[in-house]
């Protein structure tokens, strides 16, 4: 066998999103912040992302993050979250297995019943409360960046379906939100491909006739993602609701979406639908789970934000090498219409 370049990557997923991690393959890469090494990969060192997430190694429902050395002495380790069409600053399903591979693995040490984990991503300083028994990490508990609401209530016209009303917020990535029973949508596995046609639509009418450019960070810009949201109901532990997220290029996110919660749950705060330290159970598409709360509230350049914080499980699914022989057509991949929309 002979391979021209290799990376060692765990696979992994969060309620049901994958989230591979690559352990070996990449020592570091040149910046003084995650953020700078993310934009160094982007301009650089983009056929990694694609040789990892591109056919016929990866597939379209398919996420990766790059464990690199942290830049903020604060973080134990640091990593670049890497999709399918582009290099968010955050996502929540994949800081869940980050911080479950680091610890199952060894590569942090695991400290039972619970280790404290503070990561750098390229959004900044993210604490992980992992909850830890015999050798497995049970649950992770991660406080957010700031989350905020660019608008509320705002309409827009989209090509063939007319008037659909939003509201769009940063949550580490950037998204519209719209009723999905307004727009025919039960939030089921049978829609899935009418949810992505439809927010793909939404999507582009938003970026025309929005601007969400993020208040400290004017490289952070345009909606990436657009959430189907069902009603929320309340119960004796507090709010629940279920969810569809139409993500990057068009699929469904599997999970309940990390950095999605975070930002559905500045929207309902905007809106008083719930109350610091209030209970949110999100229920994905898939029927997967996570918990969010806001665990206070604060400012953005002037803006009401909150901080929130998500609470999932991951699960390994395998440890391995991939590889490029010299001779492979397609060492940065390869995607087809038929699934990568």
């Amino acid at each position: 066998m002979r391979w021209s370049r290799s990376f060692t990557v765990v696979g992994c997923h969060a309620a049901g999103e994958v989230g591979n991690v690559i352990t070996g393959g990449v020592r570091d890469v040149p910046g003084q912040t995650m953020f700078e090494k993310m934009e160094y990969l982007q301009a650089n060192c983009d056929d990694i992302r694609k040789l990892v997430l591109f056919e016929p190694r990866g597939a379209p429902y398919v996420n990766a993050n790059l464990l690199l050395p942290a830049c903020d002495p604060a973080a134990e380790i640091g990593y670049v979250i890497l999709e399918s069409t582009e290099y968010p600053p955050m996502s929540g399903s994949n800081t869940i297995c980050v911080a479950t591979v680091v610890l199952e693995t060894g590569i942090v040490p695991m400290r039972e019943p619970l280790t404290v984990l503070t990561m750098e991503a390229p959004g900044g300083l993210i604490e992980c409360r992992c909850t830890c028994k015999d050798g497995k990490v049970e649950q992770v508990e991660f406080t957010n960046r700031p989350a905020f609401v660019y608008d509320l209530d705002r309409d827009i016209e989209v090509p063939g379906l007319g008037t659909v009303r939003v509201d769009t917020s940063y949550g580490g990535m950037t998204y519209a939100h719209v009723n999905a029973h307004a727009l025919g949508f039960a939030v089921t596995p049978d829609e899935a491909r009418d949810m992505c046609l439809t927010g793909q639509k939404i999507k582009a009418a938003v970026n025309e006739q929005l601007a969400t450019v993020h208040p400290e960070n004017s490289k952070i810009f345009g909606v990436s993602n657009v959430i189907f949201e069902g009603p929320l109901t309340r119960t004796p532990e507090g709010v629940e609701g279920r969810s569809g997220t139409v993500v990057l290029h068009g699929r469904l996110d599997r999970s309940p979406c990390g950095t999605g919660t975070s930002g559905r749950l500045a929207v309902m705060h905007a809106k008083g639908q719930i109350g610091v330290g209030e209970r949110f159970k999100h229920v994905s598409i898939a029927d997967t789970v996570f918990i969010g709360r806001v665990q206070s509230t604060t400012t953005v350049a002037g803006r009401d934000a909150v901080i929130p914080t998500i609470a999932g499980q991951a699960w390994i699914t395998s440890m391995g090498q991939y590889g490029l022989d010299p001779t492979d057509p397609y060492p940065e991949g390869h995607i087809i219409s038929d699934v990568w929309f």
